[in-house]
């Protein structure tokens, strides 16, 4: 029976093809976009299978779980590079400053002020990308654009924090190429140069609208697993 790890490296190639045609496409560079391979909730072998596969760049969504798996795989690999992609609570900032290479979920300024006390006390400094609420969702994180600008200077400005792009998870039940527009001209308009956007069912428009990471999980990994919980 085929072991469901073989067939990461091929699932791989695909995604990869895909975002070079999306780039070429649109005239850019396929250099131009980073592939994040979303490992939550998969395992160890299946990262590194990834790995073996040439894949150096992952993202995670929970802290505690990240610290399960890729303390010994950055010493393995130190070219890897980890991403915060999910919520970061402030009582996790330390964790997060230490493991992360990214965090793409800066969405407060209690956050902020939390994250540019631990990058001081730890001299770490990942870069950060600011989560933006472009559906104005009340049920989900993320800067209101209309409050983009103010946070802007307090998190670059006023607090130093290495803010490098913006982040948006569009809502479910709308044309995602909407955001994906939206969130590249927020970006304009604030010189930043980076945007994670697109993710398995939409990262090709993701590309094609400007973005320069994508985050890619069962597209990569197969069907998502369920945690056990309790």
């Amino acid at each position: 029976m085929l072991n469901m790890n073989d067939t990461i490296p091929e699932k791989l190639a695909e995604v990869k093809q895909r975002i070079a045609k999306s780039a070429l496409d649109s005239r850019r560079q396929n250099d131009e976009v980073t592939l994040v391979a979303v490992s939550k909730t998969y395992g160890v072998p299946e990262i590194e299978s990834a790995l073996n596969a040439g894949q150096r760049v992952f993202g995670e969504n929970r802290v505690q779980e990240a610290q399960g798996k890729f303390p010994d795989l950055k010493v393995a690999w130190p070219d890897l590079s980890l991403h915060l992609i999910g919520p970061l609570q402030t009582n996790k900032t330390k964790e997060a400053v230490a493991l992360f290479d990214v965090i793409q979920t800066l969405d407060r300024p209690k956050l902020a002020h939390s994250l540019a006390r631990e990058m001081q006390r730890a001299d770490r400094r990942p870069d950060c990308f600011v989560q933006v609420n472009t559906g104005e969702e009340e049920q989900k994180a993320g800067i209101a654009p209309a409050d983009l600008k103010d946070f802007l200077a307090l998190a670059r400005d006023e607090l130093a924090l290495p803010v490098v792009g913006l982040m948006c998870i569009p809502p479910v039940e709308e044309n995602p190429a909407l955001h994906f527009a939206f969130l590249s001209e927020l970006a304009r308009r604030s010189d930043l140069a980076q945007l994670s956007m697109g993710m398995s069912a939409d990262y090709e428009q993701a590309v094609r609208l400007g973005a320069t990471h994508v985050r890619v999980g069962s597209a990569i990994f197969g069907k998502r697993p369920v945690l056990a919980t309790g």
